[in-house]
C-alpha cells in the first residue's frame, strides 16, 4: 500500500517528483520522501501527507535532473520515521537510494540469515533485505551476471558503467519471493525501474518531453502533463541513464501474471489505466454485474463515497433504480481503510460521512460499496441512514467477500479480524443491522476486469486463500498456515 514516483533528465526533477507524489497520496499517507541526484544524493523523508512534508525551500535543497518519491503505508516493518521511504544507503562504491511498493513473503528468514552472518540493519522494512544482499553478492556472481548483461542475450548496459550496480540487483531479486515494484536512483543518476515476476503492483513508464517517468499510477503522469508510454511487464527492469532506455528480464521464464485484483477494486485511483484497463470503466462493470446478480427493488442507489461511486453508478445504470449522492464525504478526514490506529479507525466514520436525509428519508435504499472488510464501518453506515428516515436499506458490494489477509502489499488485517472469514452472509446483514446484504460473485469481479471469469493473470488471495507465491514452509516442506495467522478464526 505504497506509491513510488521517478523521474530521469529533467532541470526541476525534485519538483515534478513532489507533484507525482501528490498524485499518489491516496496509496499512502503515514510518510512522504523524496531523493534526488547531483553529484551525490540528498535525502528528505518526513511523516505525514505529501503538502505537509514538503516546501519551496526543502525543495529547493534537492537540486538534480533525477529524483525518486515514495508515499508510504507500513505493510511491513513499523509506522516511524526510519522506516520512511526513499531509503538511501551507503556502499564502497557510493550511494543508492530505493523506494518498495509491495510486500516480500521471505524476508523475515532472509534478514535472520543476513544477521547471523554479519549483517547490521537500519530499519525494520523488508526492502532493506534487498540493499544486503545487493551488498553481500559475491564478486565471482557479479562478473558472471555482468558478462550475461553484456552478450548478445541482453540488451547492453548503453555504455561505461561505473559499477556494478544493476548486475548486483539483479542477483539479489532473484533470492526475495514475493511483490515489488521498485525505484532506485544511484549518484551518478541512473535511475532503474523493476517490478516482480508475477507483476502483483504496478508501475508504468512515461515521458514528459525529454524526461523519462515512472510511478505506480498513470493518474500522475495526467497531472504532470507526461505521455504514458508503457507498463513495466512483470520481471522487466530498466535502466535509465543519459544516454536512453534499455530494459532487462530478471528471469528466463516468466511466470503467469497475478497482478493484484483489489487494485482495480478500491486501491488504484478511478482515472488510472492498469494492467491496460480503465479502473472506472472496471468499477462500473463491477456494479452493473452486481445488479444482474443481486438485483432490489429499491427506489434510490446511493454510494458510499469517493471509492463507491463508479460501481454505484454501473448499479443504477443496470438496474434503472435512480442514482443519488446520499451519503457526503468530509475530504478533510482521511481514508478510513488505511489508517493505522483502530480506534482513530472507529471514530473517523461519522467524522468522514453524513448522509442526506432530502435523498433517503422515507425510501428504500440500495448503498453500494466497494468492499466489506471488518463490517464495522458499514454498520455505521446503515444506522446512520436509518437515522435519516431510509425504510429500508440494502446493502451490495461491488466485490466477492474478504476472507483471507494479503501479504503482497495491501493492508487487510488478520484473518481473526476479517468478518466474511468466519461468518455466513446472513449473519454479517444482522451484525450491520441492513434489510439485505449481497456481495458481487469471484466469477462476476474477474468478468469485469478480465478477459475470462476464471481472472487469468490475476491474484485474488484476498477472496480465495490461493496464494500463488509460498508464504513460509515447516520443517517437513509444506506450507505453514497456522504460523501466517490462517489457521484459526
Amino acid at each position: 500500500m505504497c506509491g513510488v514516483f521517478g523521474i530521469h533528465g529533467h532541470e526541476e526533477a525534485a519538483n515534478i517528483a513532489y507533484l507525482g507524489l501528490h498524485s499518489l497520496q491516496h496509496r499512502g499517507q503515514e510518510s512522504a520522501g523524496l531523493v534526488a541526484a547531483e553529484g551525490r544524493l540528498r535525502r528528505s523523508v518526513h511523516m505525514g501527507l505529501v503538502s505537509d512534508a514538503f516546501n519551496r525551500e526543502t525543495l529547493a535543497k534537492l537540486p538534480g535532473r533525477a529524483a525518486i518519491g515514495h508515499v508510504r503505508y507500513s505493510t511491513a516493518g513499523s509506522s516511524e520515521l526510519r522506516n520512511a521511504q526513499p531509503l538511501l544507503f551507503e556502499y564502497v562504491d557510493g550511494s543508492i537510494s530505493i523506494g518498495h511498493n509491495g510486500n516480500l513473503v521471505n524476508a523475515t528468514e532472509l534478514r535472520a540469515q543476513l544477521e547471523a552472518e554479519g549483517s547490521i540493519f537500519q530499519t525494520s522494512s523488508d526492502t532493506e533485505v534487498i540493499i544486503h544482499l545487493m551488498a553481500r553478492a559475491r564478486p565471482s556472481d557479479v562478473a558472471e551476471e555482468l558478462a550475461r548483461l553484456r552478450t548478445g542475450q541482453e540488451p547492453g548496459l548503453g555504455g561505461a558503467f561505473r559499477d556494478d550496480v544493476v548486475a548486483r540487483l539483479m542477483i539479489a531479486l532473484r533470492q526475495v519471493r514475493g511483490a515489488y515494484s521498485l525505484v532506485l536512483l544511484t549518484d551518478d543518476e541512473t535511475m532503474i525501474g523493476v517490478r516482480d515476476p508475477h507483476g502483483f503492483r504496478p508501475l508504468v513508464l512515461g515521458r514528459l518531453k525529454d524526461s523519462y517517468v515512472l510511478s505506480s499510477e498513470s493518474s500522475s503522469f495526467d497531472l504532470i502533463e507526461a505521455e504514458l508510454i508503457r507498463e513495466i511487464s512483470p520481471g522487466e527492469l530498466v535502466v535509465i541513464r543519459k544516454g536512453g532506455l534499455v530494459s532487462h528480464q530478471l528471469v528466463a521464464e516468466v511466470p503467469p501474471p497475478r497482478f493484484c485484483v483489489f487494485e482495480h477494486v478500491y486501491f488504484a485511483r478511478p482515472d488510472a489505466l492498469l494492467n491496460g484497463k480503465s479502473i472506472y470503466k472496471a468499477r462500473q462493470r463491477m456494479g452493473a454485474r452486481l445488479a444482474q446478480e443481486a438485483p432490489v427493488d429499491a427506489e434510490v442507489v446511493i454510494p458510499v463515497p469517493d471509492s463507491g461511486v463508479p460501481a454505484a453508478v454501473g448499479y443504477s445504470r443496470e438496474s434503472g433504480i435512480p442514482f443519488e449522492m446520499g451519503l457526503i464525504r468530509s475530504h478533510y478526514v482521511g481514508r478510513t481503510f488505511i489508517e493505522p490506529q483502530d480506534s482513530i479507525r472507529h471514530f473517523g466514520v461519522r467524522l468522514k460521512l453524513s448522509p442526506v436525509r432530502a435523498v433517503v428519508d422515507g425510501k428504500r435504499v440500495v448503498v453500494v460499496d466497494d468492499s466489506l472488510v471488518r463490517g464495522t464501518t458499514s454498520r455505521k453506515i446503515v444506522k446512520m441512514l436509518r437515522a435519516a428516515g431510509a425504510r429500508e436499506v440494502h446493502v451490495r458490494v461491488s466485490a466477492p467477500p474478504t476472507t483471507h489477509p494479503c501479504f503482497y502489499g495491501i493492508d487487510t488485517p488478520n484473518r481473526s479480524e476479517l468478518v466474511a472469514a468466519s461468518h455466513t452472509i446472513e449473519e454479517i446483514a444482522r451484525y450491520i443491522t441492513c434489510d439485505s446484504l449481497a456481495y458481487l460473485s469471484h466469477d462476476g469481479l474477474m468478468a469485469a476486469v478480465s478477459t475470462d471469469s476464471a481472472g487469468s493473470g490475476y491474484c485474488s488471495a484476498c477472496f480465495t486463500g490461493n496464494y500463488p507465491v509460498p508464504l513460509g514452509r515447516t520443517s517437513g516442506g509444506e506450507p505453514s498456515l497456522v504460523k501466517l495467522g490462517l489457521g484459526k478464526v
